[in-house]
């Protein structure tokens, strides 16, 4: 197997090589009853880009790397901790003069690129005095340090980097849509602020119009399960519901035959659901959330069935998840418009309940209890009820109120004119 079906996005660098050696169940397949061109024998399948900023000079070291014969030897044998760990990258010292030669120029042409790119940066703001070497450290991919050759910690970085990116690619992606998202509704609010109020009232209405008419399409079934895998069964693959079979399913959408259904191979799958919500050609379906939805679907379908978490998905965990009851009796899959729709509703039941428990705290505020006789338990803020102090009779025996001073009695001996 060639480690240029190892680069999917997302898919962790070098892991899919562990399982290189397994045999893969023998199949047997009537190619003749499968709709479309099958692949040619021998034929390279070019894959989709890692989506990194280093995905050429990646690519470029895989190629080097697998002629030769004792380094893939070694790759065979190899486990995950082994490759993560950096033991594998040692074996580079192994490796023939050759393959060295040719590692250490791609090395060089990497480092001639990234200083390029530094340079039209920093030429761009009008910067001088470029410290090319402090700028690469950014670079994490390969030892900045050495710059002409090619060593094992070279190997080391580069895978890596390489997994630490491909794993955070989906939140990335995520995040991405999010912004996406919230761009487009201020530009669509901004838009609305430059209109009169009666083509406001007109585009508010087409708005609402679209999504309604975005929301009313087909069943989507829920990603993994027997109908949804059965329909691109005799849809997509052209053969018999009732014929339909776990592990010619897997052979047959395993494109590019290394045992592994990866995340590309994955999400062709879901292609079929998504024609029913999105179509290019309608103004009312955006084709980013399509690929939003995409990614949801194989996440979704990846945390059921991957059981090593390795981004790959073995045909021993396909037929275990085809025997859970989720495969045959799984819950209604929510669209993402469905799910943003559930979202908004929930955030308005909350802000209700807000303003309710506002609303009743200012009417108690208004109208404070009273006792039984009709007093207030407690006085508004501000606001002091003044007590007369009681009558008594001079000199009598019942204790004045607090702070009264009490006048002194009349001198008897005083002498009046």
């Amino acid at each position: 197997m060639k480690w240029q079906s190892l680069l999917p996005q997302q898919c962790i660098l070098l892991i899919p090589c562990l399982l290189m050696a397994l045999e893969a169940v023998p199949i047997d397949i009537d190619k003749t009853k499968v709709k479309g061109e099958g692949h040619v024998e021998g034929e390279k399948i070019e894959n989709p880009d890692t989506g990194l900023y280093y995905d050429e000079y990646l690519r470029q070291v895989i190629d080097v790397l697998e002629t030769d014969k004792h380094f893939r030897e070694k790759l065979q044998t190899a486990d995950i901790e082994e490759i993560k760990s950096g033991k594998l990258s040692r074996e580079l010292d192994l490796v023939s003069h050759h393959v060295r030669t040719r590692l250490d120029e791609l090395k060089r042409q990497e480092v001639a690129r990234l200083r390029m790119l530094i340079k039209a940066k920093m030429d761009s703001v009008q910067d001088t005095g470029i410290d090319h070497q402090a700028l690469l450290k950014q670079f994490e991919h390969l030892n900045h340090q050495n710059p002409d050759t090619f060593e094992p910690k070279d190997l080391d970085m580069l895978i890596k980097a390489a997994t630490s990116d491909l794993e955070n690619y989906d939140k990335t992606r995520h995040e991405e849509f999010k912004k996406y998202e919230m761009m487009k509704e201020h530009e669509r609010r901004e838009y609305l602020k430059t209109l009169d109020e009666e083509k406001r009232q007109r585009e508010e209405s087409k708005f609402e119009e679209m999504k309604k008419k975005h929301g009313d399409h087909p069943k989507v079934h829920h990603p993994g399960s027997k109908d949804q895998l059965k329909e691109v069964w005799e849809e997509a693959d052209g053969l018999d519901p009732n014929e339909f079979d776990p592990k010619t399913f897997f052979k047959l959408h395993d494109v590019n035959n290394d045992r592994f259904l990866d995340e590309q191979e994955l999400e062709a799958l879901f292609t079929k659901e998504l024609e029913k919500v999105y179509d290019p050609k309608n103004e009312e379906d955006d084709m980013v959330e399509m690929e939003e939805e995409r990614l949801r679907m194989r996440e979704h379908v990846m945390n059921e069935v991957d059981i090593n978490k390795d981004r790959l998905v073995t045909l021993e965990e396909f037929l275990r998840a085809t025997e859970k009851k989720e495969f045959l009796e799984p819950d209604s899959w929510e669209t993402l418009d469905q799910q943003q729709h559930d979202q908004l509703q929930a955030q308005k039941q909350e802000l209700q309940q807000v303003v309710k428990q506002m609303e009743q705290k200012k009417l108690q505020q208004a109208n404070p209890p009273a006792g039984p006789a009709g007093e207030l338990k407690f006085q508004p803020p501000g606001e002091h009820k003044i007590e007369e102090a009681p009558k008594h009779p001079a000199g009598g025996d019942q204790p004045l109120p607090p702070g009264h001073i009490q006048e002194p009695a009349a001198r008897t001996d005083q002498v009046h004119p």
